[in-house]
């Protein structure tokens, strides 16, 4: 049986789109080149699925969200603050598993960046 073999993109509609990827490369560091291909780091991905009902991923209308793996999450939430980003204040600690927070971006979109144990 063939499979897939890893994520190949993650594709975003949005009212301003160079501004939300200059939002991406800015904030982030998401250094994509002209046509949106990311070289990024080996590690791992969650593929997780939850309840239709759920808060976690911020409005209910945000059907997916997108969770971005970070080296230092207290100085990419302090990176994010500072440039005026709207950073969630609490962040969650998984025991095993690393530490979470959020982010929304210009599009109103909720993130989630994880530091992995």
């Amino acid at each position: 049986m063939e499979r897939v073999l890893g994520i190949g993109g993650y594709l975003m509609r949005a009212a301003d789109p160079a501004g939300l990827s200059a939002w991406y490369r800015d904030c982030l560091g998401l250094d994509a080149d002209e046509h949106g291909l990311w070289r990024q780091e080996a590690g791992p991905t969650v593929f997780a699925t939850f309840q239709s009902e759920t808060d976690y991923f911020g409005s209910r209308a945000q059907r997916t969200m997108l969770d971005f793996r970070v080296r230092d999450l207290d100085a990419m939430l302090a990176q994010l603050r500072a440039r005026g980003a709207d950073v969630a204040e609490e962040t969650q600690d998984m025991e095993g598993v690393g530490r979470f927070g959020w982010v929304t971006d210009p599009e109103g979109n909720r993130i989630e960046l994880w530091e992995p144990a």
